[in-house]
């Protein structure tokens, strides 16, 4: 593929965007709840840090939503909402439903960016180079969820099929408007 289409680019672009600002959403929810409620510290340094490159991401598309002059996704404040309510909610329910969450998200993130690699021709090298950067970071968190306890394994299968679902969701709604 030689260049990339304007209209697939500029999804591309708002859906990532709204999607490192919900992952970080999601985690501001968890550190709320571990900050106010359930005290967990160990848990806390982790998603600390697994927030910290979600801001390098958005960080980044942020720059490039403005340089493009690609308009967000209208929904932003509800994806903020959403993803404060997703974090708290599963730490509520206990260290494997958070890292569950993680894992889950990271998972349909981690195919997402891998269809986007696909999509983006030679004119976006840059783009292209971020994104799978940012995808070794995605299953990186997904890793660090699974080996801290997450599990989708008996009830915890619904929750999963359920976040996984809600996010594949928000990435076609983000897309388009």
């Amino acid at each position: 593929m030689e260049k990339t289409n304007q209209k697939t680019l500029e999804e591309i672009i708002r859906v990532d965007h709204a999607g490192e600002r919900g992952a970080i959403k999601i985690y501001e929810g968890q550190l709320l709840a571990l900050k106010t409620i359930k005290q967990d510290e160990t848990l806390k340094d982790k998603i600390e840090e697994m927030k910290e490159q979600e801001k390098e991401h958005l960080q980044y598309f942020e720059k490039e939503i403005q340089k493009r002059k690609i308009k967000p996704t209208y929904l932003l404040p509800l994806w903020d909402v959403m993803g404060v309510a997703l974090g708290f909610g599963t730490v509520l329910l206990g260290k494997k439903a958070a890292m569950l969450c993680t894992a889950s998200v990271e998972e349909v993130i981690e195919d997402h960016y891998q269809n986007q690699l696909k999509k983006i021709g030679n004119d976006e090298i840059d783009l292209k180079a971020k994104i799978e950067k940012f995808k070794r970071d995605e299953v990186n968190h997904k890793n660090i969820a699974y080996e801290t306890g997450a599990t989708n394994k008996g009830l915890y299968s619904v929750m999963d099929k359920v976040i996984k679902t809600g996010s594949r969701i928000a990435i076609t709604i983000s897309e388009k408007i």
